[in-house]
């Protein structure tokens, strides 16, 4: 790569680029920031704590035969203007590149040239430009060769060749030999943004618009509430579960939507954020279980849970063929996240999907639909908001006996009496979080059995609360809590409970 003084002195100016106001969006005040003006520009960077980054990488650069930056920067008989990203700014450019953790790892000549590349995009020969005479849309030429975009909405800021702005949060830093204006972004310009194919890392927005088979997905986030593709290009970080375009089409086709335009957009907006988790998470990384999906579907704005199944791949939610999914690719890495492609649309689950979903409870599961179809339990404990045509409610709150706790029982009970034992674990019309339940000993509410029930906290033993059942049993244990559905909650337990009339 070309020496940077090679660069510079042939189109250098000897003008200033002086803002007569800071350009803080949250700072009013119109007098210029200045440290010592006998200082150059290099011994002001190394005096302002917030750009001890930047010093950095100018040393890195120059670790290069090819560079001498610090030199250049450092003459004082020639006036440059410097935008200088702040420490946070190469924070998050480091964020984005993969396998970066440091500015350290710009440990060759190629990288520490690369780096150069990058910093003189920084570096505006000017031709006297104040702030009253930038423009909107103006373009402005830099030492590296290629340009900056000046917008002034809300402020001073400047497009790089990726599109996205950086913007001025102190301008006016005066030196001896120019003026430094502080960034809050690292601006890249084409020839590194090629250089690093591959490596730099895009926000989950940005990798789903680049990726054709997530158009629809793309349309979606447009779609819903709450400005979706802005939040997913944030900070984060995110792992997102991306279903495919085939998957949307499935997913419209099977609820007879004609159009992503026809589903209610509050609805669209929660299935969206059901595909969503907080944090960072690589398919080496997940485990089999519970966890709580960006969604608010559930009662009182209560967040779903998700179950992750990694025995044989990672199915969730129990796959396609109970309203769940299949991670198809995985570990797309974004900037803000991971994006794992999956081959379905995940519904908003109801208690009858995460049962069926957790192994755990299979003979549960085959007590509800096999043992007592008259009773028709999976249809009731399906049910949405509005739908108690006999006047029971959703909103359940199920303690589901696992495996274990059928095996337990001396002898399967004939269907009546079955119908009655599954009535007493389920409670209508009040989602009971583990939050809502209180040491001294909680009756959620008449079970469907018309038995009560009532949980002891703490627990004995490894359970996380005692129950004693309509029976009089009090040696059955909550071991897991909270795992949300649209119209309710499990608790799993370790023993089946008996109603009163089993006496």
């Amino acid at each position: 790569m070309k020496n940077l003084l090679r660069i510079l002195k042939p189109t250098l100016l000897v003008c200033l680029f002086i803002f007569t106001a800071s350009c803080d969006n949250d700072d009013d005040d119109t007098t210029p920031i200045v440290v010592d003006e006998t200082n150059n520009i290099v011994e002001a960077a190394q005096a302002t704590e917030s750009l001890s980054s930047l010093v950095a990488a100018l040393t890195k650069a120059d670790e290069s035969a090819n560079n001498a930056l610090i030199n250049t920067l450092s003459d004082e008989t020639t006036v440059f203007t410097v935008l200088a990203p702040s420490n946070e700014a190469f924070t998050s450019l480091l964020g984005r590149l993969d396998g970066f953790d440091s500015l350290d790892d710009f440990n060759s000549a190629q990288l520490q040239d690369l780096l150069a590349t990058i910093l003189a995009y920084h570096v505006v020969p000017t031709v006297g430009v104040t702030s009253n005479q930038l423009t909107e849309g103006q373009v402005i030429t830099t030492v590296q060769g290629e340009n900056l975009t000046v917008t002034l909405e809300g402020g001073a800021a400047f497009i790089d060749a990726e599109g996205k702005s950086s913007s001025v949060t102190t301008a006016d830093v005066l030196t001896n030999n120019g003026v430094v204006h502080i960034i809050d972004r690292v601006l890249l310009p084409q020839a590194a943004i090629d250089a690093l194919e591959g490596v730099l890392l895009s926000s989950i927005t940005d990798l789903a618009i680049a990726t054709p088979v997530l158009s629809n997905l793309v349309a979606a986030l447009q779609a819903a509430n709450g400005d979706l593709p802005t939040t997913l290009a944030g900070a984060g970080p995110f792992t997102v579960f991306a279903p495919t375009d085939a998957a949307f089409e499935a997913f419209l086709q099977a609820n007879d939507f004609a159009g992503l335009e026809d589903v209610p957009v509050d609805v669209l907006t929660q299935v969206l954020l059901n595909h969503v988790v907080s944090g960072t998470t690589f398919s080496t990384d997940l485990v089999t279980g519970y966890v709580s999906t960006l969604s608010t579907a559930g009662p009182a704005d209560s967040a779903l849970s998700m179950y992750i199944n990694t025995a044989d791949g990672v199915i969730l939610n129990g796959g396609a063929s109970n309203s769940g999914a299949t991670v198809a690719t995985a570990d797309i890495k974004a900037s803000n996240g991971v994006v794992h492609v999956v081959d379905a649309v995940i519904g908003l689950p109801n208690v009858v999907n995460h049962a069926i979903a957790n192994p755990n409870f299979s003979t549960l599961v085959s007590a509800l639909t096999t043992l007592t179809p008259a009773t028709d339990f999976a249809s009731i404990l399906s049910r949405s908001e509005g739908d108690n045509t006999d006047g029971i409610n959703p909103d359940f709150t199920v303690f589901a006996p696992t495996n274990a706790a059928f095996d337990a029982l001396e002898a399967v009970p004939a269907e009546d009496v079955l119908t009655q034992v599954l009535l007493h674990h389920v409670v209508a019309g009040a989602n009971v979080r583990s939050g809502m339940l209180t040491p001294n000993g909680t009756t959620p509410a008449t079970t469907l059995e018309n038995d009560g029930i009532i949980i002891t906290l703490p627990g004995t033993g490894d359970n996380i609360a005692d129950i004693q059942d309509g029976s009089g049993n009090t040696d059955i244990g909550i071991i897991a809590v909270d795992v949300q559905a649209a119209n309710g909650v499990i608790h799993a337990i370790n023993k089946v409970m008996i109603p009163d009339t089993m006496n």
